[in-house]
């Protein structure tokens, strides 16, 4: 006890104040969250309710006893329009009176089978193709060769190619059609006219066999793996070319498919590829680019391939979409004959469209004597096309096939 506490006035005794210790409420509120935040993770962590307290519902399931321990192996789908090609799958029969209908189910490839995208260079457009499946030896199928072509091919590690014969005859004139000149007019201005991207679609390439005349020359992509429509192709009067896929400059984004010849790529690795497609059938009379932009642009990579197509007897033909293409320039010194889509008849896939692009590849005969044009095998392109060749040789224009049109480069006109 101190003095001042005995001399104080009872009663009026002064009590110390504790300070008063004062929160800011932003803190307040930090810590509250902070709690509620700590406190879910808490229950999130140690908590075993994966469905996060959804309601549901338990219920037995009884599964059919199985009838063999045995599995069985996996079937292949059946497959129509020839080896190499799947169209879909086979028609069901429908169910018999008491029996449950059978679930259809979406039918997967052949086994060991690639299915790729093949787009169209010039429309842009796309189309899933079934590459067959490779031998059991490891590599793929070798194409038979019928006996009509045994003289003009040779046997490599890729298969049967084209190659001159030995009695000098090249592969070009041999299976070239001839042309059926005007009886008013010989020297009439000549139009090649090629459509593209058959062979993948045995309807579309039926269609295009029985619908075109003749002088239209068919281009047919290495992939469809069917050699009889490339034969009756052929026995109609028309002459082949061969797709190669070749590298464009938007690579890989757009594949034109397996085999792809590369600028990545060696001089043997490309010339292995080009050997492949040559040997998927035979009876053409040349090859033409299939995309390319990149490809035909490197001269490094794509003179070996022309020069190769030169030695087996063969013609070149660019579809004209690379306004970069050094083909041209390579064929004069390969001894190439060779020829250049100038008109590209379904850029704009309309009727109105093709018919207006119809009529300037007539326009560009009549002004450099020949003309070459290309289009894909569009059901509206096929069916404009019959209509004009019709009547293309009233207004005194003849259509040929493009053999009759492709030079030697010494002696091609400049159409630049």
């Amino acid at each position: 006890m101190t003095t001042d506490d005995l001399s104080a006035p009872l009663g009026q005794r002064r009590s110390r104040r504790r300070p008063a210790i004062r929160i800011p409420v932003p803190y307040v509120i930090a810590g509250a969250l902070a709690l509620f935040l700590g406190t879910f993770i808490l229950w999130a962590a140690i908590g075993d309710d994966p469905l996060g307290g959804e309601p549901m519902a338990v219920a037995p399931i009884h599964l059919p006893a199985v009838a063999s321990a045995t599995p069985r192996p996996p079937q292949p789908p059946e497959v129509s329009g020839g080896p190499g090609r799947y169209d879909g799958p086979a028609q069901s029969s429908p169910p018999k009176p008491g029996q449950k209908a059978e679930r259809s189910k979406t039918p997967e490839p052949p086994n060991g089978s690639t299915t790729v995208n093949i787009i169209n260079g010039m429309t842009g457009t796309r189309q899933e193709v079934t590459i067959p499946a490779p031998a059991a030896g490891g590599s793929a199928a070798m194409p038979t060769v019928a006996p009509a072509y045994a003289k003009f091919v040779e046997l490599t590690a890729q298969g049967p190619v084209p190659k001159i014969a030995a009695d000098g005859v090249r592969p070009a004139d041999a299976f070239a059609q001839p042309v059926k000149a005007l009886a008013s007019k010989p020297d009439a201005p000549r139009v090649a006219l090629i459509v593209g991207g058959l062979g993948v679609s045995a309807k579309t390439t039926s269609d295009a066999i029985a619908r075109l005349p003749g002088p239209v020359t068919l281009a047919f992509v290495p992939y469809g793996g069917d050699a009889a429509l490339v034969a009756r192709a052929r026995a109609a009067g028309h002459e082949i070319l061969l797709q190669v896929p070749m590298e464009p400059f938007s690579y890989p984004d757009n594949d034109p498919g397996p085999q792809t010849l590369l600028t990545s790529l060696t001089q043997q690795q490309n010339l292995d590829r080009l050997h492949w497609a040559m040997s998927r059938f035979q009876g053409y009379v040349g090859i033409i680019n299939m995309m390319g932009a990149r490809f035909t642009a490197s001269e490094q990579s794509f003179a070996p391939i022309l020069h190769e197509i030169a030695d087996r007897g063969l013609i070149f033909v660019d579809d004209g979409a690379n306004p970069r293409s050094v083909a041209g320039r390579i064929a004069g010194a390969s001894n190439l004959p060779f020829a250049k889509a100038e008109v590209i008849i379904d850029s704009v896939p309309t009727p109105d469209e093709i018919d207006r692009a119809l009529g300037r590849l007539e326009t560009a005969a009549r002004l450099h004597h020949v003309a070459v044009g290309i289009a894909s095998a569009l059901p509206t392109s096929i069916e404009h096309i019959a209509k004009w060749a019709k009547t293309v040789a009233s207004r005194g224009v003849i259509l040929v096939p493009v053999t009759a049109v492709a030079r030697k480069q010494d002696s091609v006109i400049s159409h630049q």
